[in-house]
């Protein structure tokens, strides 16, 4: 399998049922991806900008012990990571309370100690990233991740992005479509939502959305709906949809898309057809909702590295 690089931000996580005792992790949704990628045994590297501060320290070796390469991340003298809080409700649903405005991550493509990790992403056969990526960076920040992706792909790689849509993290809405809409026509594989969409264009079927990403030049085209199926099209094939994994009992919807991604992309990394990869996706989301947090023990996902 050809490397894959893996952009963004990981947070430390603080995670409570209200006020009072809480426990650290951490996360974020290309980390996310890349810890099930890797558990699923998909070389991948984490791209990104950490502190020299302890927390740091520790999340790049709990990276490191999930098989995630962490040379490509530097860490800035007196800088901290961001953090967020999340709560769950009964239903599992999670919402999330951040505190990031000066993380380091968000000067991935800015900063001139970061200018090695952006000249090495050609290297690389597949780079991964989300909307929430895009929206570190500002404007500068974006045209330079372009003027990186433009050079990747030039040398053979392909881009996947996960649309994921998070609006607290956009001055406005406007903002967030002209930055997606930029982006597009350097994106190949594209993992979408109909609710992320319907945040930015209205309502609309999810085989619109395919046509519309295909129209701005995407190969590949994966939207989800919701819980239930999705639908999946490649270049010179026919869209397919594809069945959900039934779950018994949601305990936590966090990083739901974030595995979905991972399973998608390995399989597909290792050969497999569009609708394969999305049932297998389905089946490593399935797994992680049942469990709480958005990385769940090494042994609940173990049993799926043979299906590749």
């Amino acid at each position: 399998m050809k490397r894959i690089a893996a952009i963004g931000e990981c947070m430390l996580e603080l995670r409570s049922s209200g006020f009072g005792p809480a426990r650290f992790g951490f996360g974020g949704d290309t980390l996310n991806c890349a810890l099930y990628l890797a558990r699923l045994g998909v070389p991948v590297d984490y791209v990104t900008l950490l502190g020299d501060d302890h927390y740091s320290a520790d999340m790049l070796a709990a990276w490191a012990a999930e098989g995630i390469g962490t040379g490509r991340v530097v860490r800035l003298p007196g800088r901290l990571p961001g953090l967020y809080a999340i709560e769950t409700d009964d239903k599992g649903e999670r919402s999330f309370f951040y505190w990031r405005d000066r993380a380091p991550a968000r000067e991935l493509f800015t900063h001139p100690d970061a200018r090695p990790l952006v000249e090495a992403l050609p290297e690389y056969g597949l780079l991964m990233l989300s909307g929430i990526s895009l929206s570190l960076y500002g404007e500068e920040g974006r045209q330079r991740l372009h003027d990186a992706l433009d050079k990747a792909r030039a040398a053979g790689a392909r881009v996947a992005f996960d649309t994921n849509l998070r609006p607290r993290g956009w001055p406005t809405l406007e903002v967030a479509r002209a930055a997606y809409e930029a982006l597009a026509g350097r994106v190949d594989i594209v993992l979408s939502g109909v609710e992320d969409e319907a945040l930015l264009y209205g309502d609309e079927p999810a085989d619109a959305i395919v046509a519309r990403w295909r129209a701005a030049g995407a190969t590949e085209v994966v939207v989800k709906r919701g819980g239930d199926d999705c639908l999946v099209w490649e270049q010179g094939g026919a869209v397919e949809t594809v069945p959900t994994t039934k779950v018994e009992r949601i305990v936590d919807t966090t990083a739901a898309g974030d595995s979905f991604c991972a399973g998608y992309l390995a399989a597909r990394q290792a050969g497999r057809g569009i609708a394969e990869a999305a049932r297998l996706g389905h089946r490593l989301a399935g797994i992680v909702i049942g469990h709480p947090g958005a990385i769940v023990p090494a042994e609940a996902t173990a049993g799926l590295k043979g299906s590749l």
